[in-house]
């Protein structure tokens, strides 16, 4: 007899830790987490890239992704493979977030970190308008600097006049030609809905929407409709399955897999933070949690590996 998540995890131990479930632990072979937060970073963060690569290697994944909201971390992955990270197999991708600090929308940035080996743009998360606006009025629990930083201006991918602005299409463009992954970062739900129709036009074919009702206040409904075009939904499990777990974490999400179906959800870890538990362990236990929601066994390796790798073409 199977037992739950919160039978499974185990209070009289660290927070990273379970017990063993091999029915969960077989289906993270080949996993990828396409959406993790090592250091280094202005965040407080409580793995380093290597640390990330060890631990995912520890379950058998084969890739991640490093994403800093500050800079590009494809540098630091290139400088790390000749300290031993080419040594560990897993895979390692970088990208670049398209806030402030590297220019906002800036396609400068995003040809370097794409033509050095990156794979991922983020359009603006900490400086979208959407995330300003959430922040200012809720608390989140979202990290803060631990180095002092100016303001976020809130920038905007449209135009006056709600068209996609020049720098976004010049964007777009860059994307399309590196065959990179465009994910939407946290944009509100109405420049995302220009967003996906432009890059579609312009030639890109890998699209991502994170935590649709998280900041971005994405319905079940906009979300189908996305995917229909030929997006992705990406759940981050720092908000299913975070520091402890709760009661049925699934219901969260449920409206949004009915509507985008397994074969368009990707399971991404979103951690790396001080506080949080590791990402291999979020994945524990969410496979956990699908497992015991009759999900199957074929749809759970779609969302924690097959769909991210075929984003990645590894």
């Amino acid at each position: 007899m199977t037992q739950t998540v919160n039978e499974l995890w185990d209070p009289t131990l660290d927070a990273d830790r379970l017990r063993a479930d091999p029915e969960a632990d077989e289906l993270l072979t080949g996993a990828v987490d396409l959406h993790t937060h090592p250091g280094p970073s202005p965040f407080p963060r409580r793995m380093s890239i290597m640390d990330a690569a060890a631990d995912a290697a520890s379950l058998g994944f084969r890739a991640l992704v490093a994403k800093s909201h500050h800079h590009s971390m494809q540098t630091d992955i290139l400088a790390l493979e000749q300290a031993g990270l080419q040594d560990i197999p897993v895979k390692v991708y970088g990208g670049v977030a398209l806030n402030h600090t590297v220019g906002g929308l800036n396609p400068y940035a995003v040809e370097l970190a794409l033509r050095m080996g990156g794979k991922v743009v983020w359009f603006p998360t900490i400086a979208s308008r959407a995330h300003l606006e959430f922040h200012a009025h809720n608390h989140s629990g979202f990290p803060v600097a631990g180095v002092p930083l100016r303001e976020n201006e809130p920038i905007s991918v449209l135009d006056g006049a709600g068209r996609l602005n020049a720098a976004t299409r010049d964007i777009l463009d860059v994307i399309a030609a590196e065959s990179g992954i465009l994910n939407c970062g946290h944009l509100p739900a109405a420049e995302i809905d220009v967003l996906i129709p432009g890059a579609l036009e312009a030639g890109v074919t890998r699209i991502v929407i994170s935590h649709p009702d998280f900041v971005l206040g994405a319905s079940p409904s906009l979300i189908g409709d996305w995917c229909r075009k030929g997006a992705f939904v990406e759940h981050c499990l720092a908000m299913l399955v975070g520091r402890e777990p709760k009661d049925r974490p699934f219901d969260r999400i449920a409206d949004f897999y009915r509507a985008a179906g397994p074969g368009r959800t990707i399971l991404s870890s979103d951690l790396g933070q001080k506080g949080n538990p590791l990402p291999v362990t979020a994945y524990r236990r969410m496979v956990r949690v699908l497992l015991d929601e009759g999900v199957a066994p074929a749809d759970i390796r779609s969302m924690t590996g097959g769909n991210a790798a075929g984003l990645l073409s590894i």
